[in-house]
């Protein structure tokens, strides 16, 4: 059992592919050898009308032709070499970008100048016929493999006769069949290495160029970053409902019962009235935290009244004056609003906690697809960027608003001002 499996692993594993990469190969020989004809009637003609001194506009339009019939073909090739990989090994040629739609005259220029066109008329009048030179090779030797390995079949297809009188057919022929069978082992091996030129070739000039490829690959980089953000904000929204409509109502109904239970419950043991004064205490200490948490995800006045109510609420609750200036056209996006909002209320933070500033100023303008951010204050100044920590402070400002696309720049002489400029793209 164990023997039969190893000779079917040795010699069936050659062949399990065998088939459809020889398909392959067979099918593109047509495709590579489509535009011979039309090169070689360019050098005919060339060759029979340049000797002669035919006139120059005769020559152009009679050189021109053929050109012109390899453009308009090459599309066509092109078509047939995707379905030839999708039908045959199942492969999808990734496509090139191409030019949008249009029936003018610059359209049409357009879509001759791309370099995807001419890749493609590369690989067609170029890298086509020397493929397709090794794809009779290959073809060869296969066909070749196939006749030898079989010759004894051959042989005894012939007349009897001439096995009678020609006795030393047979160690010939023993030899013929040798080499068939090594030509055999050999054929999958070339069929693949050919297969896989092929495919690199056409994924080269068929496809993307690398130029294109990083192109996309940046902007499926810069969607899923951009849904990561919406889901992110998202899921910060859920949390500040949940907050708010959960253990904040929660809270605030244990409060009001500890009051009540102060207020109305008079016979009480000073010892338990105690206690009920501590819980109430701390019950009214734990709300306000919860509402400066929530207002800290995402607070519900930013998403019913924009910015200018939000950012008006955050400078009222400072301890030092606060002049906040809103201008904005139209709303930005969800994300960049909340971006905004953070920058915006750890700066003041930050302000009240260590710059000893008597006031500070708050800008927040649209200048066309951009966001501007400016908040500064009159503090002692020093802040330094590049000695925050990490993930906290004016570094963590950084980082929040890298995430968008934005830019952050915090300019803190020693001795103040301290000014903070973050520019947030607001595109659609």
């Amino acid at each position: 059992m164990q023997l039969t499996t190893w000779l079917q692993l040795v010699l069936g594993r050659p062949f399990r592919r065998a088939g459809h990469r020889t398909a392959l190969v067979a099918a593109g020989l047509p495709l590579h050898l489509a535009v011979v004809p039309l090169w070689l009637w360019l050098l005919g003609t060339m060759a029979a009308l340049v000797p002669a001194a035919t006139p120059l506009p005769v020559l152009l339009t009679l050189v021109a032709l053929p050109v012109l019939l390899t453009l308009v073909v090459t599309p066509l090739l092109t078509v047939g070499q995707r379905r030839r990989y999708r039908a045959l090994v199942g492969k999808d040629l990734p496509r090139p970008a191409v030019p949008g739609p249009g029936r003018n005259w610059k359209s049409a220029v357009r879509r001759l100048t791309t370099r995807a066109l001419w890749r493609q008329v590369c690989y067609h009048a170029v890298a086509g016929p020397l493929l397709a030179v090794l794809d009779l090779a290959v073809l060869a030797v296969w066909a070749v493999a196939l006749v030898a390995a079989s010759i004894y079949v051959w042989i005894w297809a012939l007349p009897p006769q001439w096995r009678v009188t020609d006795v030393g057919y047979t160690t010939q022929a023993a030899y013929i069949t040798a080499g068939g069978l090594a030509l055999l082992f050999l054929g999958p091996r070339l069929t693949g290495a050919l297969v896989r030129l092929e495919t690199r070739a056409a994924e080269v000039l068929l496809g993307p160029s690398r130029t294109e490829k990083l192109a996309r690959r940046v902007a499926d980089l810069a969607e899923s970053r951009a849904g990561v953000l919406d889901a992110a904000d998202a899921e910060r929204r859920r949390i500040e409902r949940d907050l708010h409509d959960g253990a904040q109502q929660r809270l605030v109904s244990l409060a009001v019962n500890l009051g009540l239970a102060r207020a109305t419950l008079g016979d009480l043991p000073a010892d338990a009235r105690k206690v009920i004064d501590e819980a109430h205490r701390e019950a009214k200490e734990a709300i306000a935290e919860l509402n400066n948490l929530v207002r800290g995800l995402h607070p519900a006045v930013l998403e019913d009244r924009g910015l200018d109510a939000a950012l008006s609420g955050v400078a009222a609750r400072l301890p030092i004056p606060v002049r906040v200036a809103v201008d904005l056209s139209q709303r930005p996006s969800p994300t960049v609003e909340a971006v905004a909002y953070f920058v915006v209320s750890e700066a003041l933070t930050n302000v009240v906690k260590h710059a000893q500033a008597t006031r500070a100023d708050v800008t927040v303008e649209r200048i066309g697809e951009t966001l501007l951010v400016v908040v500064a204050d009159d503090g002692a100044g020093g802040a330094d960027l590049a000695a925050a920590g990490g993930g906290t402070g004016l570094a963590g400002l950084a980082k929040r608003v890298a995430s968008v696309d934005g830019t952050f720049s915090c300019r803190s002489p020693a001795g103040g001002p301290t000014v903070i400029t973050v520019e947030l793209p607001c595109a659609p």
